[in-house]
């Protein structure tokens, strides 16, 4: 299933205006297709999705974290600290057209929220996606450099002396946790080989 075939059919329970859904497509389509997204564009979303779809029988509602993977990276700028926040209130306003009730709008901003700090969640379904998320951490080491290579190209505005620490600062962060993955299935598939390819990285930064 194509991506814009699983956003048809996610709307779909929602409204019958196909033209409504046709534009909120071609909107997520050209956010995540912007020039300077490397990484974080519609691949990342096809990734998480195929990642999800391995642990759908966990997910207590899917309608909600598959709208949260469509939004969860709407705005991108490599030099703002405030996207998550501006995603999930452009998700907010989309859901809130689509006539998307309150409860389902609720859940959706605040697994968006969630992704910008990545902490242990109460909520078992913002850990898993948070876990779909940060799964390229855990692929093997040349798919892990494909991606150290692309989020470096997004943060093409620093030069190496000021990205380094950067990254290096968030490597750190994740390699400080007690486990980077929150949930079994991700922490099984994806720890040791994601702890490896992070002090890898750390060191040749």
């Amino acid at each position: 299933m194509t991506l814009k075939e699983r956003f048809e059919q996610l709307c779909a329970p929602f409204t019958e205006d196909q033209h409504l859904i046709q534009y909120l497509w071609k909107e997520i389509e050209q956010k995540y297709t912007e020039k300077n997204r490397y990484y974080h564009n519609l691949t990342h979303l096809e990734n998480m999705f195929q990642e999800l779809e391995a642990v759908k029988d966990k997910v207590s509602d899917f309608t909600t974290i598959s709208f949260s993977v469509f939004y969860h990276d709407l705005i991108y700028d490599a030099s703002s600290g405030s996207n998550e926040k501006k995603s999930s209130v452009k998700a907010e306003k989309r859901l809130k057209e689509l006539g998307v009730s309150h409860d389902i709008i609720h859940a959706v901003t605040e697994q968006i929220l969630a992704t910008q700090f990545h902490q242990q969640s109460e909520n078992k379904d913002i850990n898993i996606l948070l876990d779909a998320d940060l799964s390229i951490l855990g692929k093997d080491f040349k798919i892990y450099t494909d991606y150290t290579q692309r989020i470096r190209k997004e943060y093409s505005i620093y030069p190496d002396f000021l990205y380094k620490p950067g990254r290096k600062k968030v490597l750190q962060h994740f390699s400080a946790l007690k486990d980077i993955f929150k949930t079994d299935y991700f922490r099984n598939r994806y720890e040791v080989q994601a702890r490896e390819n992070i002090r890898t990285e750390i060191r040749l930064l």
